[in-house]
């Protein structure tokens, strides 16, 4: 018997019904109501990863900034994004989700505003800033809310699979509108299109989410805060400044080593502190160990896809940025596909160990074809084939590694829980956009050693540069397949986590929980 009081959400507490049943009820009916209401606000915080990169080259004309500045504008994001997101995911826990949720919401369209007007360099800064804050506010809210409003089994796995392809596909997607909104409206539209999104978010949370609040607040731990966020915005300015200034340069390596200094002692921290920012039972399951993992090696591999292959369909191919981005379309539809036959079939009958691996060695498999690409290679039999396994691999992998990142999280530690994984993903794509950009770079200057720099070697150049990133991003997800295969439980999610998942009896304030 257990005598803490535990986050709830009224409407589950008011019926004396299970954390882990269904919620009956209004609340319950319109639960696929509060998933379309989650997944347009992931969409609106996922996309902001590529939309604006399409139109950075418009911005710098317009506003005159330098190439050197140009990295600001995606690094100011992800500064604030990464370094604060276990502390957005820690406050969704403690002052409410739905709260933190449409703060996050109402303060990405403030931002987004603020970034689409402005009139200088520093404006914009300011403005993807505040974006990356508030979208720290708002990404583990989000998942929170799902990973609580879904806890039946096949409906989760349903919910789970519309979920990780939006993560997955969202890059994509982000591309093709960026390209019709630059090439068409502005470049100022690539921001200014959150404010739709944000609007939607906004009245379907309102009038769907419950206000649920934790009975008992603990304190915010402060010190393990300020360690977390001084970690990880070391940790991703170190990864950044490697992609711009190289892995030779004393900034790069001064900032991942006190990146690696404060995480560490962040973990001391964790494990002695009353009330931890993040409680180390989160990290310690091994289904969700092996996920978190593999969610960062699959955001660093997707940037042998998004960013390389952009560069090769534009560069050497001459596509327009709309054309680019719709020759990512039939890679998204698969990837939304497989999410589904993955989470609603395949995962409960073959189990997490064998789908998972499979996925991983599919999109590795898409990746080295992708290698063969030559400077006349039609999209039709060099491209598309192989963005279709691609979509396959990442349908696989994506939707069921988020589901397992957050199965089985005690209520209390949903917002923290679900923060984490953003995290993971978020460190995982600077890993790979420094690691992937440092790489290429090196490979093209090996190929150019002793050759005429002409024209056509130049080109030649700059494709094994782009060869070499795929047979890494290949790498990468071998590396997850591995992983996968070592840490991942036989048993599929359905049978293992249901316990775990109704565990508590969720019961008003200042009574006893039991189990």
């Amino acid at each position: 018997m257990s005598k803490s009081t535990d986050v709830f959400e009224p409407d589950a507490a008011a019926s004396g019904s299970r954390a882990g049943d269904p919620v009956p009820g209004s609340h319950h009916r319109r639960r696929w109501w509060v998933l379309a209401v989650i997944a347009v606000a992931q969409l609106m915080v996922v996309l902001d990863a590529t939309i604006v990169n399409i139109a950075l080259p418009s911005a710098q004309h317009a506003l005159g900034f330098s190439n050197g500045d140009r990295q600001w504008i995606v690094t100011a994001y992800s500064l604030a994004f990464g370094s604060l997101l276990l502390l957005g995911g820690r406050l969704a826990d403690l002052i409410g989700r739905k709260m933190v949720f449409l703060i996050g919401v109402a303060g990405f369209a403030a931002a987004s505003a603020l970034a689409g007007a402005a009139q200088n360099f520093e404006m914009l800064v300011a403005g993807r800033a505040l974006q990356g804050l508030f979208g720290a506010l708002l990404a583990p809210a989000a998942l929170a809310l799902l990973n609580t409003t879904f806890t039946d089994a096949r409906e989760r796995a349903r919910a789970f699979g519309i979920y990780g392809a939006i993560a997955g596909a969202g890059g994509g997607i982000g591309l093709l509108l960026g390209g019709l909104l630059t090439e068409h409206l502005s470049w100022r539209w690539t921001l200014y299109v959150n404010l739709i999104f944000a609007v939607l978010a906004c009245a379907g949370g309102l009038a769907l989410l419950r206000g649920g609040r934790p009975a008992r607040r603990p304190r915010l731990d402060i010190p393990g805060t300020l360690l977390a966020s001084a970690g990880l915005f070391a940790l991703v300015y170190g990864f950044a400044d490697a992609a711009s200034d190289g892995w030779s340069s004393p900034m790069t390596w001064g900032f991942l080593a006190g990146a690696g200094a404060l995480l560490s002692l962040f973990t001391w921290w964790q494990a002695k502190a009353s009330h931890p920012l993040l409680p180390l039972r989160v990290l310690a399951d091994r289904n969700r160990g092996a996920s978190f993992i593999l969610l960062a090696l699959s955001g660093a591999g997707m940037f042998g896809v998004f960013l390389f292959l952009t560069y090769y369909l534009q560069e050497s191919l001459g596509y327009t940025p709309v054309k680019t981005g719709l020759a990512f379309l039939p890679m998204i539809g698969v990837l939304m596909v497989a999410a589904q036959l993955a989470t609603n079939a395949l995962v409960p009958r073959f189990g997490p160990k064998t789908v998972v691996p499979a996925g991983a060695v599919i999109a590795a498999a898409g990746l080295a074809m992708l290698t063969r690409l030559g400077l006349s290679s039609s999209y039709a039999t060099g491209v598309l084939p192989w963005l279709i396994v691609l979509g396959l691999g990442l349908g696989l992998i994506m939707p069921t590694a988020m589901s397992l990142a957050t199965s089985g999280i005690r209520t209390e530690d949903a917002g923290v829980g679900s923060a984490a994984v953003n995290t993971m993903q978020q460190i995982g794509g600077a890993v790979g956009t420094a690691l992937l950009n440092t790489l290429a770079a090196s490979a093209a200057t090996s190929y150019l050693h002793g050759k005429q720099p002409t024209p056509a070697v130049l080109a030649q150049a700059q494709l094994h540069s782009y060869a070499t990133a795929y047979w890494w991003s290949a790498g990468l997800f071998l590396a997850g397949a591995i992983v996968a295969l070592l840490l991942y439980r036989k048993a599929s999610p359905a049978t293992h986590d249901a316990p775990s998942m109704r565990s508590d009896v969720v019961i008003s304030a200042g009574q006893q929980e039991h189990q």
